[in-house]
């Protein structure tokens, strides 16, 4: 019998222990997060860190998003086979090549020039297929490419603002992922496209999760 790596291990652990645990049941979402090298997208500096259950830090102030919430993410949007899938926020690339191993075609938008080229690198060494990283943040202009069936942002939005151009964006079924609020009300959203064109809206689950980079900013009121 061969030997199981430290990495293999790793990453089994980090399903077993971090991921089913939170309610992640969907068998494509489990085998993409058991067979995707997290550690080739982490900084040299938290490798030893790719499987704990924390938001690694990665580039410019950045956070991994923790194993557990990329589950819960993977397991809302149900990417398919032929699914055309917007990151934005592709960060280090670790999501992008997630959605790709379930068979999506993936455009990661990255407003750091810098962490997008080092995206691009780190999925290029994995051989990850089908995603294509431009610079760019994605929350102004339509996403050329679109309509997409699945949308995820990476980092949070202080408020829900953002979400009515995004979910434009979306085709017939298609789902978006978000994460809105302030800490420590901040809320994981699942908005879907129905085939009448549509937008319904569900809660998953209360969380806290690092900003967007130039997320538009909301009204704060001081008494």
């Amino acid at each position: 019998m061969p030997e199981i790596s430290r990495s293999d291990r790793a990453r089994f652990n980090m399903v077993q222990q971090q991921i089913r645990p939170w309610g992640v049941i969907d068998e494509r979402v489990l085998t993409a997060l058991a067979e995707v090298p997290r550690e080739s997208f982490v900084p040299d500096a938290y490798r030893s860190l790719a499987y704990a259950d924390i938001e690694v830090p990665i580039a410019a102030g950045r956070q991994m998003l923790a194993p557990k919430i990329i589950g819960r993410l993977l397991q809302a949007v149900q990417a398919q086979p032929g699914d055309k899938a917007l990151v934005i926020g592709a960060e280090n690339g670790y999501l992008a090549a997630c959605l790709a191993h379930l068979g999506a075609r993936v455009v990661g938008l990255e407003d750091d020039p810098a962490l997008a080229q080092e995206a691009e690198a780190r999925l290029a060494a994995s051989a990850v297929p089908g995603v294509e990283v431009r610079v760019g943040d994605g929350l102004i202009d339509p996403v050329p490419g679109g309509p997409f069936d699945v949308i995820v942002v990476t980092g949070s939005l202080p408020t829900d603002a953002p979400l009515a151009a995004l979910q434009t964006q979306l085709a017939a079924r298609g789902r978006l992922f978000a994460v809105v609020g302030r800490p420590p009300l901040m809320e994981a959203l699942l908005v879907t496209r129905t085939a009448m064109g549509d937008f319904r809206r569900e809660a998953l689950f209360e969380t806290r999760s690092a900003p967007l980079a130039r997320a538009p900013e909301s009204d704060v009121f001081v008494f």
